[in-house]
């Protein structure tokens, strides 16, 4: 399992509800907790690695000993938002690339585990912030949509270099 990067296709693939998660989605679950914790990320979608479902995985903390802040979440939806926020993101992706993003300063949330029980969160500050980021891999918006114009003016050079960079599969 790896990342994928920018400009994949993979990553604007539609992504598909997950129905009675089995044994397998559960062993891509752990793997993909593997490889953000190995990229030092705090969240990381099933289309970053190439898989069209609708999953993701966070720790806000970043930390692999920190169990308890390791979170998957299935199928998830917002259900409410409130308060805005701007701040910096980057993206597995997008190596290197930060810009500043506007988000709900809270949010609730409905989401299934990998036991397939469904569940409802309140989540914000940075929680809130990774939820959205990685909710927005599953709706095929990448952090060059939420580029302003000066955003994509300022990283031009870093956008060449990952387009150039890109193979296709094949």
């Amino acid at each position: 399992m790896n990342i994928v990067r920018y400009p994949d296709p993979r990553l604007m693939a539609r992504t598909l509800a997950v129905k009675d998660p089995d044994d397998e989605v559960r062993q891509k679950i752990n793997a993909m907790y593997d490889l953000m914790y190995e990229e030092q990320g705090v969240g990381l979608a099933a289309p970053q690695v190439g898989w069209s479902a609708r999953i993701f995985v966070m720790n806000s903390t970043g930390d692999r000993e920190q169990k308890e802040a390791q979170r998957a979440f299935l199928n998830p939806r917002i259900r409410k938002r409130r308060g805005r926020v701007i701040g910096p993101e980057g993206c597995l992706s997008f190596p290197g690339l930060f810009i500043d993003v506007e988000r709900a300063a809270w949010i609730q949330v409905e989401f299934d585990d990998p036991e397939g029980t469904s569940h409802t969160a309140e989540l914000d500050g940075f929680e809130a912030r990774i939820f959205q980021h990685e909710l927005d891999h599953l709706d095929n918006v990448l952090l060059v949509h939420r580029m302003s114009q000066a955003d994509r003016i300022r990283h031009r050079d870093a956008l060449d270099r990952l387009q150039r960079a890109y193979e296709p599969i094949g």
